[in-house]
């Protein structure tokens, strides 16, 4: 895994952490899912029992995947290194990012709008200059406007430890 890999997973885990208590167990992804859904309030019922389920998942896989001594939490030693292996959790991340990519665009016309976009990765913890600069790098349209498709990709992107220079780095805080 490359250093741009293990600094996206670094952040992935502080995510993670909604409570911020320094370990994630099935709390933080409750108070994570309900941060995105109170954004995606206007959202069709399915997309958000989509994002829900996918978090819930997401929490599942984690927890019997990297739990190694069974204490109910998963420390960042637990974490680190496998959050990004594509064959435990690239079909996990992907449920996700299609999930959270279906939040931003309500309307189902394909499209997400920059206010959207901010507004959820906001409720999931990311930096508004960061979230900013991310949307930007996707190339938004006349409108301000980014297809739900690159989102998604974005996101998968984002969770793959090949991957090196791609938009989601942008997410991760430059070190002074």
């Amino acid at each position: 895994m490359g250093h741009d890999a293990h600094r996206r997973a670094a952040l992935v885990f502080t995510l993670f952490d909604a409570n911020g208590n320094g370990v994630l167990d099935a709390d933080d992804f409750a108070l994570m899912t309900e941060r995105v859904l109170a954004v995606a309030a206007d959202s069709p019922a399915a997309d958000r029992q989509a994002l829900a389920d996918s978090l819930e998942h997401y929490w599942r896989v984690l927890s019997t995947t990297l739990d190694a001594n069974g204490d109910g939490v998963i420390s960042p030693e637990e974490f680190r290194g496998f959050v990004l292996d594509p064959e435990l959790f690239g079909a996990t991340a992907a449920r996700f990012a299609d999930a959270l990519a279906a939040l931003g665009d309500p309307e189902h016309d394909g499209l997400i709008e920059r206010d959207r976009f901010v507004a959820l990765m906001l409720a999931i913890g990311f930096e508004k200059e960061n979230t900013e600069a991310l949307f930007d790098a996707f190339g938004p349209d006349a409108e301000d406007r980014i297809a739900v498709e690159v989102w998604a990709e974005g996101i998968r992107d984002y969770y793959a430890p090949e991957k090196s220079g791609i938009p989601g780095d942008r997410l991760v805080p430059q070190s002074a």
